[in-house]
């Protein structure tokens, strides 16, 4: 794909999805959106970035290989669950804590290991869909 209107706005669409994506999973654990949402829209600026461009931009824009990120969600998300096994109740039950005025727990944890799955299987995909 040769698109010169697409190769000019991607320089803009890439940065504003990724800022819109992570302003979307920081929230999502309180509010709607989170990590699948978030993935989405990252991966979304990702493909408008590198379909006018081809393999080699996906390389040179994300230097980590998709499928890494892939695994790293998994297990992220996977390791959110055990903070339930160790407070004594069922696996995935989130654990809060808090510092100060600022509310943490495991379900952000568990939301950026959605966020890294969906945005690293896309990607792949995408990388597929490239090579050919």
């Amino acid at each position: 794909m040769n698109s010169l209107i697409l190769r000019v706005g991607s320089y803009v669409i890439l940065p504003f999805a990724l800022c819109l994506s992570l302003y979307l999973l920081w929230r999502g654990h309180n509010e709607p959106g989170g990590g699948f949402v978030g993935g989405l829209i990252a991966a979304a600026g990702y493909a408008s970035y590198v379909l006018p461009r081809g393999y080699a931009a996906l390389k040179r824009v994300l230097p980590v290989d998709c499928l890494h990120l892939m695994a790293l969600g998994v297990g992220a998300a996977a390791i959110s669950g055990v903070a339930g096994l160790l407070g004594g109740t069922a696996y995935l039950t989130h654990a809060w804590s808090s510092i100060g005025s600022l509310a943490l727990g495991t379900a952000l944890l568990f939301d950026i290991g959605v966020y890294l799955t969906v945005l690293g299987s896309i990607l792949t995909f995408l990388g597929f869909f490239l090579e050919q």
